[in-house]
């Protein structure tokens, strides 16, 4: 066995460095609720032992309950790792926040950081936060009138259920009590709940590097978060790479990321995010890859290897999960990193200082990858798609973009990309504005 440093897993080579241990443990506690200790590894992990006593482990364990407040009530044991004598030290408590010889550290990476007072202010209004869950307060700004009878209706066709009267419906679903709506109520059904809610909102951007100094594209989605769900889609299929391949006749489009990958990060992005943070789910789209990120770090003392390496999921929002999981969209079991990894392997999950979870997709190269692993040679793919732009463009000169995408099957992005390339050629000419004008053909 070779123990690594974690989040929630300290190395000391010896008791000698029995107060920062403390100080780990407290930081541990701060973040995920449990910590890890040990005496006697290495930091690299290479065990090299420690004399151990009754004593020693006694001095260790009257450190711990004389240090840390709120006082915990730690396992203190030996343990062997390979042939070396250890230390070992398991530590649980839920009653953050906890100090360390009178200061509060949060665990950040293999790393113990002294809270300040705005991030010690946000432990303890997360621990409040947590006697009332967000998705169950009320609204008490919207009224029946702001929920549309349409996107509940929808919603209840979707799962099976039937439609009565706007309240009975909403009180069926428990998103109603004393007559007053709750926030997952407003979020899922309102016409507008940015109205209610400043942060029912997406915002998306595409970038020509690797980093944010050069923006291609950007936009700012509001409304329902089933409607956020579809914009996100749609967005990320528009600025990513598609390849293609035969099946049989049919042509079928092939992205350079597996869409049920994306979409379940992002069906978890809107159901499990931080609700209580104003800012956006944000989807990124970089050069060499994808980058969706939701505000909130994971929550009950998840750790990014629990939720790779264990199908287990704690849920922030109890009462918006379980109207995604009535509506199919999600699983109760929480299979859903699962499905991700499955299809997209590669993919690597994140938390970011206090405050934010990044889902990582990389693109793959089309030339190397897509097109190697599809059989489709892509300059060839490239001038045939072309010659039916010129086609299409031909029998009709004042055809849209759009409108040749739909006809031939393509997305809009790939052939506004093709005809640029027919403009630079000086293949093709556009005479006129967007709208009235038209196309002219060389040789026709």
């Amino acid at each position: 066995m070779r123990l690594t440093e974690s989040e929630n897993v300290e190395l000391k080579k010896s008791t000698s460095e029995l107060k920062a241990g403390v100080i780990s443990l407290a930081a541990m506690l701060n973040k995920h609720q449990r910590g890890e200790l040990w005496f006697g590894i290495k930091n690299d992990g290479t065990a090299i032992g420690q004399s151990i006593s009754d004593a020693s482990l006694r001095e260790v364990s009257r450190a711990i309950g004389d240090h840390i407040d709120p006082k915990v009530y730690p396992t203190v044991e030996q343990a062997m790792v390979g042939e070396k004598p250890c230390i070992r030290v398991l530590v649980e408590g839920k009653d953050v926040p906890y100090f360390a010889y009178g200061r509060a550290y949060v665990r950040v990476g293999d790393e113990d950081r002294q809270l300040s007072a705005k991030g010690l202010e946000g432990l303890i209004l997360q621990k409040n936060r947590d006697h009332l869950r967000w998705d169950a307060e009320t609204c008490d700004r919207a009224a029946l009138e702001d929920i549309s009878s349409g996107k509940l209706k929808s919603f209840l066709k979707t799962c099976g259920l039937k439609y009565d009267t706007l309240p009975n419906s909403l009180e069926k679903l428990g998103l109603i009590r004393d007559g007053k709506l709750l926030n997952a109520a407003v979020l899922c059904f309102a016409r507008k709940p940015e109205k209610f809610l400043p942060n029912a909102r997406l915002r998306c951007a595409t970038f020509g590097t690797a980093d944010t100094t050069v923006t291609l594209d950007m936009k700012d989605f509001t409304g329902g978060v089933f409607t956020l769900i579809q914009k996100a889609e749609e967005y990320i299929l528009e600025h990513i790479n598609i390849g293609m391949r035969l099946n049989g006749l049919l042509r079928v489009d092939v992205p350079e990321i597996d869409p049920e990958a994306f979409r379940e990060a992002i069906i978890n992005a809107f159901c499990h995010r931080d609700y209580r943070e104003y800012d956006s789910v944000n989807i990124a789209v970089f050069k060499d890859r994808l980058e969706i990120r939701s505000p909130g770090l994971l929550y009950g003392g998840l750790t990014v290897a629990d939720i790779r390496n264990k199908m287990v999921s704690v849920r922030r929002n109890e009462l918006l999960a379980e109207l995604f999981q009535r509506s199919h969209r999600i699983e109760k079991w929480g299979r859903g990193i699962k499905l991700i990894l499955e299809r997209e392997p590669a993919t690597e999950f994140e938390e970011l200082g206090t405050v934010l979870f990044v889902a990582r997709f990389w693109r793959k190269d089309l030339e190397k990858g897509i097109s190697e692993k599809i059989g489709v040679a892509s300059e060839k793919t490239s001038e045939k798609t072309s010659e039916k732009i010129l086609g299409v463009i031909s029998a009709d000169k004042t055809i849209s973009a759009r409108q040749v995408a739909k006809i031939l099957g393509l997305t809009p992005r790939a052939v506004e990309n093709q005809i640029a390339k027919l403009r630079e050629m000086g293949v093709l000419k556009r005479i006129g504005p967007d709208k009235g004008g038209h196309w002219e053909v060389s040789g026709d």
